[in-house]
């Protein structure tokens, strides 16, 4: 196990196709900053705030596979006005969640899955209530 705070979560990396518009959607979707590094099949974005991890982008002329082991939770404290924005950008919409889920299910450029939380009643990143506002 590491020592307390000499390891975390750096960048998560998404292979991708669709290079370009990638990027551009996460950038946009997350007010992130582009940097490219001199490499022409990696990217970066980072939160110039210093409060989320690095987004890395790798071309992969094959693009994701049929099977995803992981995806990104995006956290909303207007859901839906959140889910627009998103869509507006290039986001597709996924399968439609559960009446009672607190989140809905998108994909970006590249169909690779995402969800948006609601996050009203939370604190400190976990729901401590039924979802109602504090």
């Amino acid at each position: 196990m590491a020592a307390p705070g000499t390891t975390w979560i750096g960048s998560i990396v998404i292979d991708c196709k669709r290079w370009e518009p990638m990027i551009e959607f996460w950038k946009a979707a997350l007010g992130y900053e582009f940097v490219r590094p001199k490499s022409e099949d990696w990217a970066l974005l980072f939160d110039p705030h210093g409060s989320g991890p690095n987004l890395a982008f790798q071309k992969d002329p094959d693009g994701p596979g049929p099977v995803y082991w992981f995806h990104l939770d995006l956290y909303s404290a207007d859901l839906a006005g959140e889910v627009e924005r998103l869509v507006a950008l290039g986001a597709t919409r996924g399968p439609p969640a559960p009446e009672d889920a607190d989140y809905v299910t998108l994909a970006d450029p590249d169909g690779n899955p995402f969800d948006v939380i609601d996050t009203r009643g939370f604190r400190f990143g976990q729901r401590t209530d039924a979802g109602t506002s504090p």
